[in-house]
């Protein structure tokens, strides 16, 4: 592992766990939604994620070193959340059915502020391992400086 692969890897983590809080907020932003564009009571997202590729990671860099490693994480996209949308008995609500029920997100709040506790923690765990490899960089090039 050369020296700048973990500040990349540290890196990739940041944007993926960035992007997951958005999503996140997201969410919890369209608790009550039940009416969106597509139709229908807002679904809730999801972030996918995988593994970087070795391929990957230098088309990104735009090098041509065959030697340089490295892995992260990569974003493979957003999905819906499939589980069931709740309802409740409403037919004074604008977007009651003809029984009088309503269709409301499938969004957990308390399930979404446990997924932002982790993400955060996440992002955190990704700064100081970033912070830790800045700190060896730098104290590698001071050895020879006496």
């Amino acid at each position: 592992m050369g020296m700048f692969d973990s500040i990349m890897i540290s890196a990739s983590g940041l944007t993926a766990e960035q992007l997951r809080m958005d999503v996140i907020s997201n969410n919890i932003a369209n608790v009550n939604t039940t009416r969106t564009p597509a139709g229908g009571a807002y679904r809730r997202q999801q972030v996918v994620f995988a593994s970087r590729d070795k391929q990957v990671f230098m088309d990104v860099l735009k090098t041509k070193m065959p030697e340089f490693g490295g892995r992260g994480v990569k974003i493979v996209g957003i999905k819906e959340d499939r589980s069931p949308l709740k309802t409740v008995y409403d037919p004074s609500h604008p977007d009651a059915n003809k029984e009088g029920f309503v269709e409301l997100p499938n969004v957990n709040i308390v399930k979404e502020m446990v997924d932002m506790i982790a993400a955060s923690r996440a992002y955190e765990a990704n700064v100081t391992a970033l912070n830790a490899a800045k700190t060896m960089a730098v104290r590698a090039l001071s050895i020879g400086r006496g």
